[in-house]
């Protein structure tokens, strides 16, 4: 019996967008601000379930929340930079500005 290879065709993904004004052209849930590394990182990193991300995000819904992750998985590697890159910059600001509650309880 003969092998026939997969072929890989484009997904579309209906409800993500990147427009170079809305989070510096991050891809975004369309209509929304929200951003598809924040719902990656939700279900990958908090271990959170698309219901539960559509719970804490209550302007989304399933479609929209499973569409983000699609796109995040087929641009893992690009989106996996811009949350290292987001992690970076985090850490930048800690180093340069301290927290007030560190403050309040005399660590610094």
């Amino acid at each position: 019996m003969q092998q026939q290879a997969l072929k890989r065709a484009p997904t579309t993904h209906p409800f993500v967008v990147r427009n170079k004004d809305v989070c510096n052209g991050s891809p975004v849930i369309e209509g929304t601000r929200t951003r598809v590394v924040d719902i990656a990182m939700e279900y990958e990193m908090l271990g959170h379930s698309p219901d539960e991300i559509v719970d804490s995000h209550s302007h989304l819904n399933l479609s929209q929340v499973h569409d983000a992750l699609s796109f995040y998985y087929e641009n893992r590697s690009e989106l996996d930079r811009k949350i290292e890159k987001d992690q970076e910059f985090v850490r930048q600001l800690r180093k340069t500005f301290c927290s007030k509650i560190a403050l309040a309880y005399g660590r610094n």
